[in-house]
């Protein structure tokens, strides 16, 4: 089976009775990470305070999403498991790391949802530096955590080695009351030329051609930031990650393709989505910059889908689980530059 009948068939919603799991996802834009969950089986509830997202989530998927913007006095329903992707700001201007007392932060938010709810599981995803020179506040969020009894697991997992066909290092991070160990990395990896297929040499309906005076501006670009290779998708490789600045944006760093003529474009949103991971039956609301942004910002579903399939084993009675020190003999958090290096 090739990677786009994969997540065409595989990244379905449906609801399993006999397992019978609720999740509500915080922060959940579009639905990437409700889409992986949902694929496995669970039933979905999500949060976006943004509405196009909102739409979008509530047109594809099976639970339903409220357009609502959360606070720590968010009240929620029942629910087994926590999930999300909080908005992460805890460093001001200036260098006052206040850490749970920053306003603009989203983990109070999501620490009080997991308070308040109780879940059985949950599991949160952010950016990497996460997990090295902010690795101060990601202790403190573990430590909150821990003091609510649950047993925290977390990596820093690459998408590109779960199906996804691209370099997207993510912090993962899992609780539950035995300690959830990380799914297996496959023994492949998925191109961008097996994702776009015919896609990559098309010329679609409208599309965006660099002028000559973008391609000057993104040889300086990258004469300046010492690339070595054109920032071109290589139809040999997975892509580099996409984020909402290059895809929706004119950037030196955007994703663009090369036609065989020599001519490049910009990756349309389709072509974005299929980097992401999200079936081609998936439908975005919104503008196209509004539609690039929700892509960028997105869990590769896929992604998803391998960690819901790992929280659902959890639940299956047979269930083996690991412990693995996550501190040393002085509290502090045993930090890992490889990913998975605790399983």
């Amino acid at each position: 089976m090739d990677y786009v009948e994969k997540i065409n068939s595989e990244l379905i919603p449906k609801i399993d009775k006999e397992l019978n799991k609720t999740v509500i996802d915080l922060f959940a834009g579009c639905g990437g990470l409700s889409l992986g969950f949902e694929a496995v089986g669970f039933k979905t509830i999500g949060y976006e305070k943004l509405k196009d997202a909102t739409e979008t989530y509530n047109r594809n998927l099976e639970g339903q999403c409220f357009n609502q913007e959360l606070s720590t006095e968010t009240i929620y329903p029942k629910a087994d498991i926590v999930i999300g992707g909080p908005p992460c700001q805890p460093f001001s201007v200036g260098g006052k790391q206040l850490g749970l007392n920053d306003s603009r932060d989203g983990f109070p938010i999501f620490l009080s949802a997991v308070e308040q709810v109780d879940p059985e599981v949950f599991l949160f995803e952010n950016v990497r530096g996460l997990l090295y020179k902010n690795k101060w506040y990601l202790k403190e969020i573990i430590d909150r955590l821990e003091s609510l009894g649950y047993k925290v697991s977390f990596s820093l997992l690459n998408a590109k080695f779960y199906g996804v066909p691209q370099n997207r290092q993510r912090v993962i991070v899992m609780g539950a009351k035995e300690r959830i160990q990380f799914p297996p990395k496959y023994s492949y990896t998925v191109t961008v030329g097996e994702a776009l297929g015919e896609l990559a040499s098309q010329i679609p309906e409208n599309a965006k051609f660099l002028t000559p005076s973008m391609d000057k501006y993104i040889a300086n670009y990258e004469k300046a930031s010492k690339c070595v290779n054109p920032r071109d998708l290589y139809p040999d490789r997975p892509a580099r990650t996409l984020t909402c600045r290059n895809l929706a944006g004119a950037t030196g760093d955007m994703h663009r393709v090369r036609l065989p003529d020599g001519r490049r474009r910009r990756i349309t949103a389709r072509e974005a989505a299929r980097l992401q991971s999200f079936p081609d039956w998936f439908e975005f609301a919104g503008n196209e910059t509004g539609v690039y942004n929700q892509i960028g910002n997105a869990v590769a579903p896929y992604f998803a889908f391998n960690l819901a399939k790992e929280i659902k084993e959890y639940f299956q009675k047979d269930y083996q689980s690991k412990d693995y020190p996550l501190k040393d003999e002085n509290n502090q958090l045993l930090l890992f530059n490889e990913p998975e290096k605790l399983h």
